[in-house]
């Protein structure tokens, strides 16, 4: 079960727009889609569709401005992320270093190769 959740988790973050998306909230606090749209220059349908994820998976909070949705940084969220922002920090040479996961991004790239 936990592992499952740990998978889940760097999931989220894996995805490109949700990170984009998670960085730009980190930095600027509340917006709105059309605000993350504008800085982040992706359609509004791509972003609206990742910060559903984000709000599923509890990353984010939402709160209704008049007709407006301001999205959020979830607290708890912003926790994690810092801590793991400076793990990263600490360690990002021997993360990168690592023969072991880059051996395993090779082999994944060669399976993908070999299907197409």
């Amino acid at each position: 079960m936990i592992f499952e959740s740990w998978k889940h988790f760097a999931r989220v973050l894996n995805n490109r727009t949700r990170f984009d998306i998670v960085l730009l909230l980190r930095k600027e606090g509340g917006l709105s889609v059309s605000e993350i749209c504008e800085r982040l220059g992706y359609e509004q349908s791509r972003v609206s569709h990742n910060l559903k994820c984000l709000l599923n998976c509890g990353f984010v909070e939402v709160e209704q401005r008049g007709k407006r949705r301001i999205y959020r940084m979830s607290e708890i969220a912003c926790r994690i992320l810092d801590a793991l922002e400076d793990y990263m920090e600490e360690y990002q040479r021997q993360l990168v270093k690592c023969g072991v996961l880059r051996e395993e991004l090779e082999n994944a790239a060669e399976k993908v190769k070999s299907r197409g």
